[in-house]
């Protein structure tokens, strides 16, 4: 059980690293072009960013609202 404050929280918290991620990702594949070592390391940050995005999705999809009194 969670509270719906947390919920919501958590719904932005998901947004804002799948978001974030995708952007970083493809900030890395621009920046890979001419430091590979950097883009690399974007590309790294922004994919695992991504996925713990998607991860949390499976996540709260599990978690119930606390019944409103």
């Amino acid at each position: 059980m969670a509270t719906p404050r947390a919920l919501q929280r958590l719904h932005q918290l998901i947004w804002a690293l799948i978001y974030g991620g995708l952007l970083v990702l493809v900030l890395g594949i621009a920046t890979a072009r001419t430091d590979d070592a950097l883009g690399w390391t974007l590309i790294a940050v922004g994919g695992v960013a991504a996925v713990v995005g998607l991860v949390l999705i499976g996540v709260r999809s599990r978690l119930r609202a606390d019944p409103a009194p």
